[in-house]
């Protein structure tokens, strides 16, 4: 491809032919604001806040969208640039709802950020008529209040990525707004409760429903014994909340705050992630043994499960039937851990902490209560620990690091990597190889698993058995997945799907980064190289190597694949209608 030559405030560049002003821009080293613009899946100059003056262009033009040509000179920060992107913010103001203070993306709002830099007050100089919208808080997981959307178009670009396109712009002009198909309610319309909507939103249009009151409470209750368990992503990422580089492993400084907080027990979702492919490993060696259905398809990810029961209900026999880590932690907490405490399972308050909006909704499914009650009360997201650490006034950055509590402690390598695309493929392939082989093999790493590329495929031959194994993350991989399976062209025996793109670490209830961050940094590999490093350095890196599952299987279950762990640790499905 030819390269054109063109300056971006004088500094001279060659850029590919066909790239945007924007795209120099960065290449010049030259920052341009935007708003509504989001690499490879929003690039509409809809905002207008990345406008600019360039040569042979007939007024300003934005720059994410407008290709450069040979010669160009650009000029970014221009008087009649920077009036423009000030008065577009005032007019963007004048319909926003102004409660700062209490906003949840208040010091995190890309539109809060453009509206300091550009120096616009709040002195109403384009009030007129402003559209009100009620909230929406019918689903399990999130709030919509369009009195604080922008019309950036982000939420509804990452709906589509994820090919479930049930938001969009509706109506014209001053009632323009971001609604659902004849302004149904979230919980009317087939929403898998991903939350990559939220991850995106500049503002606080988007947020997650937050618990952290209900969290308080149960810790203020002398009656209850409250437990938290974290995901393995939680501590990839949670740094970033306190300032910390992406990609810092905080797990010590993660449970030395949560004791902080007053949990009773701070327990470990590795421990079950172990389990759940102990179990899985147990149930795919089955079906191939006994000709039972295959591809076997992973269960972890509620977003992906919620996906299949809308759009491939007919194809639910593929699921595994383990249920996620997060529910197998809660349901051995109130079996396992409630009789070897000798607490009333009722008196239990089981809390997670996840990177998933989805486990929200996965709290209150049916066929989840190996006890009789819930095996999980309460999920909570990173960005609502992180608000929970920072209430309580703890000083998370100068903790001392501390280590998960036993007797659901000590875990293994092959869990850490659950929260990156391709780990519980590979985690899962690392007890399948010792278990077909029926010997202890040292070669633990699947690299052909990892990477961020949106489908992997990989043949191993182990034991003499030929697996056919795929790897997808993000739904518009998973619908191509399943579409090759419902044509029966797919001859995978196993494939894993992780809903978000990326897998957990990067799941909708992640700490928020801007666009600028979005755009140019590698979250996805960063927060999944924290993981696997961990993972290098760990003494046990098989999950059938864990003496936790070990125990459990001597000494409460009644054995791998027995009646009793299936009954705790197995669930259903269940096809759901699109629109209520």
């Amino acid at each position: 491809m030819s390269n054109v030559n063109v300056k971006i405030n004088g500094i001279a560049v060659s850029v590919p032919a066909g790239s945007t002003i924007l795209q120099a821009a960065r290449i010049a080293g030259v920052d341009i604001p935007t708003l509504c613009y989001l690499k490879d899946i929003n690039e509409i100059g809809a905002c207008r806040i990345c406008v600019v003056e360039a040569t042979g262009a007939r007024g300003l033009v934005t720059a994410c969208v407008y290709p450069v040509a040979e010669g160009m000179e650009v000029q970014t920060n221009t008087e009649k640039v920077q009036k423009a992107r000030k008065t577009t913010l005032e007019l963007l103001l004048s319909t926003h709802e102004r409660k700062c203070l209490s906003c949840v993306r208040s010091e995190n709002c890309e539109f809060q950020r453009l509206c300091r830099d550009y120096g616009v007050e709040d002195n109403g100089l384009y009030d007129g008529y402003k559209p009100e919208y009620e909230l929406d808080e019918s689903s399990t997981h999130l709030v919509r209040d369009n009195n604080k959307c922008v019309l950036c178009r982000r939420c509804v670009a990452a709906c589509n990525e994820q090919l479930v396109s049930v938001i969009g712009a509706n109506d014209r002009g001053i009632h323009t707004h971001v609604g659902t198909p004849f302004e149904k309610k979230l919980a009317d319309v087939p929403c898998v409760s991903c939350g990559q909507c939220i991850a995106v939103c500049p503002t606080g249009a988007l947020r997650e429903k937050d618990d952290t009151a209900k969290v308080w409470a149960a810790i203020g209750d002398a009656s209850k014994h409250v437990v938290v368990q974290t995901a393995p992503s939680i501590r990839a990422a949670l740094g970033e909340e306190f300032g910390l580089p992406i990609g810092t492993n905080v797990e010590g400084k993660m449970v030395a705050a949560l004791r902080r907080l007053g949990f009773d027990r701070v327990f470990d979702t590795d421990i079950s992630a172990d389990l759940t492919i102990v179990e899985e490993a147990h149930e795919l060696v089955e079906r191939i043994q006994n000709k039972g259905t295959l591809p076997m398809i992973t269960s972890c990810s509620p977003g992906w499960i919620k996906f299949a029961e809308y759009y491939y209900p007919n194809l639910l026999g593929h699921l595994s039937t383990c249920k996620s880590p997060q529910q197998m932690a809660g349901a051995v907490i109130k079996t396992y851990y409630a009789n070897k405490q000798n607490i009333d399972p009722k008196d239990i308050v089981s809390v997670s902490v996840m990177p998933c909006t989805a486990k929200k909704f996965e709290v209150g499914r049916e066929d989840q209560s190996a006890a009789g009650v819930a095996d999980v009360d309460i999920a909570i997201t990173t960005r609502e620990l992180a608000r929970m650490i920072k209430r309580a006034g703890i000083d998370f950055v100068n903790l001392p690091d501390e280590e998960f509590d036993s007797p659901l402690g000590a875990d293994t390598g092959a869990a850490v990597i659950f929260g990156a695309t391709g780990g519980v493929m590979e985690a899962a392939l690392r007890t399948a190889n010792d278990w077909l082989t029926g010997k202890n093999n040292e070669n633990v790493e699947f690299h052909e698993l990892r990477g961020t590329q949106g489908i992997k495929e990989a043949v191993y031959n182990i034991g003499g058995t030929e697996i056919k194994v795929a790897v997808a993350h993000g739904l518009k991989n998973a619908d191509y997945i399943m579409s090759r399976i419902a044509d029966g062209t797919a001859d995978w025996h196993f494939v894993e799907i992780m809903c978000c793109p990326g897998g957990c670490v990067t799941g909708g209830g992640q700490p928020i980064q801007p666009a600028v961050v979005l755009n140019n940094v590698d979250l996805k590999t960063l927060r999944a190289k924290a993981l696997y490093d961990q993972d290098a350095k760990m003494a046990l890196r098989k999950s059938h190597e864990s003496p936790v599952v070990k125990e459990l299987y001597e000494n409460w279950f009644d054995g791998i694949g027995g009646h009793k762990a299936h009954e705790a640790l197995h669930t259903s499905y269940v096809g759901r209608k699109k629109y209520n």
